[in-house]
């Protein structure tokens, strides 16, 4: 296993303001939530926008409806996020599974007023494959990139997360089994290519995994099969490529070619 360098309050201060940009509701947690927590200890703002409310995200559609899931979700998620010290959070109102059918202009704009009030130092969201290939992961990936190029202030980075090539060596097999990835995902990024790559402290490790069973419809089943301790080396790394740097003045930097 190669090595990799926990990250503190220190080094964490240097995402300074951070604004999520996620289409479901867990998707902040998977991705973000050690990074997140660490940052609202270290005093930072941090600030979550969901594009939906993950209404069509169940096995079983008639124990749980959409109204009826949506709602569930909407708590769980204010727990999850309470976990996690994260006071400020969007809903974006879009329908789940329907992100590529809102008309882009209405999305972008809407997103171009949460980072105009934030005016966040990075941004956090996926990349255009969406990790996974969901549709709506990466529609919502293009939204936050229009809007970041639009309103974001100056010296702020766009970060994409990412799939390591050394954790997925380490996990393929298990990602398998669950059915996570659309054919022909994951796409993998080298270990050098990452500007955060975080391998989370058992303290912050723990805290995560806290924050995600409190979005019980979605996990509660799969750290039961996996097990608390297999469940928390699997979700501890969380690993982002960087995407756009805007220059204190001028252009921008980078390009969104992940």
């Amino acid at each position: 296993m190669r090595s990799a360098t926990t990250i503190t309050a220190t080094n964490v201060a240097e995402l300074g303001t951070i604004l999520g940009i996620w289409a479901h509701p867990d998707d902040e947690a998977y991705l973000s939530a050690g990074l997140m927590a660490l940052a609202r200890d270290n005093g930072q703002r941090v600030v979550c926008v969901t594009a939906t409310r993950g209404e069509s995200g169940t096995p079983d559609p008639v124990a749980w409806p959409p109204a009826r899931l949506a709602a569930e979700r909407t708590r769980e998620m204010a727990r999850c996020l309470d976990v996690l010290g994260v006071r400020e959070h969007h809903w974006l109102g879009h329908r789940d599974g329907g992100c590529a059918a809102v008309e882009p202009e209405a999305a972008v704009s809407q997103l171009c007023d949460v980072v105009g009030d934030v005016q966040p130092d990075t941004v956090l969201t996926f990349g255009p494959d969406g990790v996974t290939g969901h549709p709506d992961h990466r529609t919502v990936s293009a939204w936050a990139g229009a809007a970041f190029t639009r309103a974001a202030p100056a010296g702020a980075r766009l970060l994409h997360a990412a799939v390591p090539e050394p954790w997925e060596a380490r996990w393929s097999e298990l990602s398998a089994s669950l059915d996570i990835y659309l054919p022909g995902y994951p796409v993998l990024t080298p270990s050098e290519r990452l500007a955060v790559d975080v391998v989370l402290d058992p303290v912050t490790a723990a805290r995560k995994v806290r924050a995600l069973a409190a979005q019980t419809t979605q996990t509660a089943g799969l750290i039961a099969t996996l097990g608390v301790a297999r469940y928390t080396a699997w979700v501890g790394e969380e690993a982002f490529v960087e995407a756009v740097r805007r220059p204190a003045s001028g252009s921008l930097v980078g390009a969104l070619t992940d």
